[in-house]
């Protein structure tokens, strides 16, 4: 972490020295200063995730509750629902899991000296191994952290000269450039006008990102940079909070004009929520943000998000194996900057609510054109709003809430000209038939626990782009006629999807993504209909899929997942078809549960566009694969988790471009064949035996003589301290 090298070190000390009893430390330190940040180093540090186990991270934020506190805790050590737990038996319950287990917990943001205060009630005292790890713009928390624990609160400090001006070379230049000598005393004196806060110099340094992409002359970029400091100059002096929302406020200003709505909307989010990339690229979408410019609608809002993130305008949380953005987060003060701007500007409202009074009130929704609600919606329901001229409501929460049905059906009676209805945070017993009244949507998201059809007048939402539906149930018959949804993009649901072979309509050809289709379902109408498909699911008996046609025609088909979702004692699937059968332009593949032989593996290494392909739950058995003889010219990720393999032959060709190899729950495999070390940079290994766990570390020991960047990451189930990057 560039600047904080030493803090660091002194953290990482607390965690992993041993007391009498549970610790407790706390960093310490004003807003944008780094705490979180250094925090999650500390969290996501390889030596921490050895030594423990179970890690949690709670944000607890200005709006504490102490039941969301608790069942967040809880989902670290349980899948079951505890949501109906009294506040009595939760604590009792945190209380018991804690004391139970060696673990490092992190409470981010902690707000008062009282919330501090009711978390400590179910931490066990006597549990000596564990650590709790609190961050705080208060000092009073510090100091009662402290009180029958060890040590003494840390204050974080400012960044001095030196690093702020390093901080900034990595943000502007990563670390694969230098800085123009004519530049360095210009951005030193920048640097120096952050006065050593972290969150200004990163979001001063995506101003100076934006214009190293520009141009890269450097008495050109020496003008540009001088028109910087002049403007970080006049930042307000002595009051470190303003000055933070200033250099965002010259960074918004510096945006183009097509991203200043994108970047605003990311506030509908709570704080510290964790944004899926692809939520967030379709309400944009949705709304009308974003612009193709001769790209699809996709593409464009993916560099919309890029773009945020490359200003460091938002905060990259998760990344794929191939290192694109998965899930994004918004710093909490950029975040309040976005909220004050939107409500400014009209683009969107946030209903707050304290013990039944909101703000704004009830009556004034009607003013409004978008509405976000991270808190109650009964009361709000209850007291009959109207909004008639709300274009979006997204209702954001942490756990899935049980609404009455008379809330339900006041939503779309309250708001009859809506085009973004986000949900997914709302359980619904059935499927909301009035949801089909609102002809304008756009973008819904529902969560139905038990759901046997999608009704047929769904079919009147012909402005549909995004129909996503979370689910217990494994299969779902739809009566809706996907075929006269003429503008559906993205239809996403984990169970199988059953389709009418009766269908008329002329629509399809807009559809992007479909998941996950009943393999019956997939007929000669639905390619010719959904030729421009770009992700495929299919689940259900693939026996039937693979004695169909082929796939050959979905020329732009880039991503395929196939979970053969069959009883256990079925028979399992003879064979895979000829490498023709599959998609010409196939990058990613995924196979599920189809316990095939390991010999059929050379039927993939034939598809020469497979960049990533997954094996998961017994996609294939045998305890051996020999692949010397096969070679998969392009494939970049390899993940193979719950596999019986014992024996693993390659030859040095057969991966010749492999990256990236995850192996989890392959308990059985006697080695990781030497020869796959050739290109990789990552090794994700779990629940492995000890002879595997050795050959890994053969690799690691050879990619560290070459001084090649590698990383070897241990889960549970491996006994060897992992390293880090080098």
């Amino acid at each position: 972490m560039v600047g904080f090298k030493d803090e660091e070190a002194k953290i990482l000390g607390y965690i992993m020295d041993e007391k009498e009893k549970l610790d407790a430390i706390s960093i310490i330190g004003m807003p944008g200063l780094g705490k979180t940040t250094l925090a999650w180093k500390i969290f996501d540090n390889e030596q921490v995730c050895y030594e423990f186990p179970i890690r949690i991270w709670v944000h607890v934020s200005q709006r504490f509750n102490s039941r969301d506190v608790f069942l967040n805790i809880l989902r670290k050590f349980t899948s079951n629902d505890m949501s109906g737990l009294n506040d009595e038996e939760l604590t009792q319950s945190v209380g018991a899991f804690l004391s139970k287990e060696k673990f490092l917990l992190v409470m981010d943001d902690v707000w008062r000296p009282e919330d501090w205060q009711v978390i400590q009630t179910v931490l066990p005292s006597s549990n000596k191994l564990s650590k709790v790890l609190i961050t705080s713009r208060l000092s009073s928390v510090g100091e009662i952290a402290k009180v029958g624990h060890f040590t003494e609160p840390h204050n974080l400090r400012f960044l001095n000269l030196e690093e702020s001006w390093e901080l900034l070379q990595s943000v502007v230049f990563g670390h694969e450039e230098d800085c123009f000598p004519e530049l360095v005393g210009i951005g030193m004196k920048i640097a120096g006008q952050c006065h050593g806060v972290l969150l200004t110099i990163v979001v001063v340094g995506g101003i100076l990102v934006d214009l190293f992409v520009k141009t890269r002359v450097p008495h050109l970029l020496k003008k540009l940079w001088d028109d910087v400091s002049h403007n970080v100059s006049k930042f307000v002096k002595n009051d470190e909070e303003k000055r933070i929302l200033e250099a965002v406020e010259l960074s918004y200003k510096a945006l183009p004009d097509h991203l200043k709505e994108c970047f605003l909307y990311m506030a509908v989010f709570p704080d510290e929520h964790v944004i899926p990339a692809w939520k967030i690229t379709r309400l944009w979408i949705a709304e009308g943000f974003v612009l193709p410019k001769g790209r699809s609608l996709e593409e464009a809002a993916e560099q919309n998000l890029s773009d945020l993130v490359s200003r460091n305008l938002l905060m990259v949380d998760r990344k794929n194996l191939l290192g694109e953005i998965k899930t994004c987060r918004v710093h909490n003060m950029i975040r309040e900057f976005c909220k004050d701007r939107a409500v400014e500007q009209k683009l969107f409202q946030e209903i707050g609510e304290n013990k039944g009074v909101f703000e704004p009130p009830v009556s004034e929704v009607q003013k409004f054109h978008r509405l976000c609600f991270h808190s109650d919606l009964p009361t709000f329901f209850s007291k009959k709003p109207k909004g008639p001229h709300v274009r979006s409501f997204l209702y954001f929460y942490k756990d899935p809430v049980n609404l009455e049905d008379k809330y339900l059906t006041s939503i779309p009676d309250a708001f009859e000209l809506l085009r973004v209805l986000e949900l997914i945070s709302i359980r619904y017993r059935q499927f909301p038939a009035k949801v089909t009244k609102l002809i304008h949507l756009r973008y819904v998201t529902l969560h139905i626990e038990e759901l046997s059809i999608l009704p047929e007048p769904l079919s009147q939402l012909w402005n549909l782009q995004t129909l996503v539906v979370e689910t217990k149930s494994r299969s779902i018959t739809m009566k809706a006629n996907i075929w006269k949804m003429y503008r559906l993009r993205h239809l996403k649901l984990k169970a199988a999807i059953v389709l009418d072979p009766k269908w008329d309509g002329e629509g399809g050809e807009n559809l992007q993504k479909l998941s996950r289709l009943a393999p019956e379902s997939y007929t000669t109408k639905v390619f010719e209909r959904a030729c421009n498909l770009i992700e495929l699911g299919l689940r259900g008996k693939l026996a039937t899929l693979f004695s169909a046609m082929s796939m050959e025609n979905l020329s732009l088909l880039e991503r395929l997942k196939l979970m053969n979702d069959v009883p256990s004692d079925s028979e399992p699937l003879p064979r895979l078809p000829q490498s023709n059968f599959f998609p010409p332009n196939l990058k990613r593949l995924t196979l599920s549960k189809t316990f095939l032989d390991w010999e059929h593996m050379s039927t993939l290494a034939e598809i020469q566009s497979l960049e990533v392909l997954k094996l998961k739950e017994n996609a294939f058995t045998g305890t051996s694969w020999n692949a010397a003889a096969s070679v998969f010219e392009n494939l970049q990720v390899l993940v193979i988790i719950d596999a019986d393999i014992v024996n693993w032959l390659v030859s040095t060709d057969s991966f010749r471009r492999l990256s990236c190899l995850v192996l989890k729950k392959c308990d059985k495999l006697i080695h990781i064949p030497f020869e796959l070390g050739k290109k990789l940079e990552l090794l994700e290994i779990e629940r492995i035996q000890r002879s595997a766990i050795a050959s890994a570390k053969k690799i690691e020991e050879v990619k560290r003589a070459e001084q090649v960047r590698f990383k070897l990451q241990m889960g549970l189930g491996c006994g060897i301290k992992p390293t880090n990057y080098y």
